[in-house]
């Protein structure tokens, strides 16, 4: 199915604003739980990708669970409705705060990325007599070949653990009275559009596996292997939803999972990306030297993916119908140079007051919008 847009409502509506189509999403979530249900499998839903209350409480009532990177999230889980054994806690920067308020909610697991982050964890679950479930995220050094912003599998990141490391903090998680040890946790990056990445984690997670049995560690119940799905951000409309049937089956048929264990994943732009676009309203129309500049009041305040990234989002104009095709860079009002959301777009003429649709921004958009030059946040339309 395309997304549909109700025009009249933005007509009326100020700009920019997020509109979410409630029914592509659904039918996002229906296609995930009938891919997994084959296999048994676990998804986590990655909240960094979209926080918008709707969306959340879309994705609890269908039954995932939530990989959360804050206390922050964690809270927004609760009271979206996720239940805290099916919240994960996964980031290299875990303050103390947050980690009590994951062992007072009682959440499923941590994710930890480093030796003091355990001890840390340790520490504090011993303080507030509790048993602080881990998983040790282990750094695979895999190339995504993605955009090197959202890389994080490779030794040179940040995240994740030696492997080196993970037999003597295995061990220190069975010493320990605090500390139960429930699996391994990895994750190589984002928007991945390809495969083959994923057939070599499952080569690579088969090999530290059987490298800990010669070790004599048998105990790891669970394998979570992240998430990083990527979408078609250049034609939305072919590809609505991603395309989970072949991502599942190969972790399937190449990862070999011991008896009992549970495999996760945690998933975020795959789910939310393509049900959500940026709607904005043109504000000028610019003629340069050389170029035509549709001016528009989204910026990258509202959508910043663009500027960050260099991503580039399809840009339709809705109100356009029935006119000559032009060429036009798409910028914003920020007194910043990049912020521009497409060079030489071509577009039925654009006039002022025309609604511009930025597609795919269901993920990295409304979640990751700030009020530089003191700009308001964008609005939300969820139906």
């Amino acid at each position: 199915m395309s997304m549909k847009f109700p025009i009249e409502r933005f007509r009326k509506a100020a700009t920019p604003l997020y509109y979410y189509d409630m029914e592509l999403l659904q039918q996002t979530l229906d296609k995930i739980k009938g891919s997994v249900s084959r296999y048994g499998f676990n998804v986590h839903y990655a909240m960094k990708a979209n926080a918008n209350p709707a969306i959340l409480r879309r994705i609890s009532k269908a039954g995932f669970g939530a990989d959360t990177v804050s206390g922050g999230e964690i809270a927004a889980a609760i009271n979206a409705g996720f239940k805290a054994e099916d919240i994960v806690f996964a980031g290299v920067g875990k303050t103390d705060g947050e980690i009590l308020l994951g062992l007072r909610e009682g959440i499923g697991c941590f994710n930890v990325e480093s030796a003091q982050e355990l001890e840390i964890i340790e520490q504090l679950a011993l303080e507030e007599r509790k048993v602080a479930r881990v998983a040790l995220r282990i750094n695979p050094n895999i190339d995504a070949h993605t955009h090197h912003y959202i890389t994080t599998g490779l030794e040179e990141n940040k995240f994740g653990l030696d492997i080196s490391v993970v037999p003597q903090m295995i061990q220190k998680c069975m010493q320990s009275k605090a500390l139960s040890f429930v699996g391994l946790h990895f994750h190589i990056g984002s928007q991945i559009t390809t495969l083959e990445p994923y057939r070599m984690l499952c080569e690579r997670i088969n090999a530290i596996q059987d490298d800990l049995e010669r070790q004599g560690i048998t105990s790891i119940k669970s394998i979570n292997v992240g998430g990083g799905l990527g979408v078609d951000y250049d034609d939305p409309d072919k590809h609505p939803i991603a395309d989970f049937d072949p991502y599942f089956a190969l972790f399937h048929n190449h990862l070999k999972l011991r008896d009992g264990q549970q495999l996760h994943f945690e998933l975020g732009r795959a789910v939310v990306a393509q049900c959500g676009s940026l709607i904005t309203r043109v504000i000028y129309v610019k003629e340069g030297i050389g170029k035509r500049f549709a001016i528009v009041d989204a910026g990258m305040t509202d959508l910043i993916r663009p500027a960050l990234y260099q991503a580039h989002h399809r840009i339709e104009n809705l109100t356009g119908a029935g006119r000559e095709l032009r060429q036009y860079d798409v910028v914003g009002p920020i007194c910043e140079s990049s912020d521009v959301f497409g060079h030489d777009e071509m577009l039925p003429e654009v006039h002022r007051g025309d609604l511009i649709a930025l597609r795919s921004a269901g993920a990295y958009g409304e979640v990751m919008a700030s009020r530089y030059n003191l700009r308001s946040l964008p609005g939300c339309i969820a139906e």
